[in-house]
């Protein structure tokens, strides 16, 4: 769409930052749900793998949000946010900054070959 000029760049930056942002936000909360559920056999973690985890996450995990906007490995670490009930304000500051600075420099690539 950016080749196209249909579109401003700021018109694209903000939809498609905004788009992914709340998809992030939606992981979040399916981990956050899924807290529901730990207590059931099928549930794939313990609660002392879940404490360890949870410790783990709080001492370097949350700066992993950062890597939100990554192919493959992006939607995992949004959804653990949620499961290891990370600061919202924080998840969504830092989301916001990733998501938004890749679009800044997919729209600057655009921009520079078309």
């Amino acid at each position: 769409m950016a080749s196209l000029s249909e579109h401003t760049t700021l018109t694209l930056l903000l939809v498609a930052s905004a788009g992914n942002i709340l998809g992030s936000v939606l992981n979040y909360g399916l981990g956050r749900l899924a807290l529901h559920y730990q207590d059931r056999k099928w549930f794939p973690a313990t609660p002392a793998a879940l404490d360890k985890a949870r410790g783990w996450f709080t001492r370097w995990g949350q700066w992993a949000v950062l890597l939100a906007w990554v192919p493959i490995i992006g939607d995992p670490i949004t959804v653990a946010a949620g499961v290891m009930r990370m600061n919202f304000a924080l998840f969504l500051l830092l989301v916001t900054i990733s998501k938004t600075l890749r679009y800044m420099a997919v729209l600057g690539l655009v921009g520079a070959f078309f």
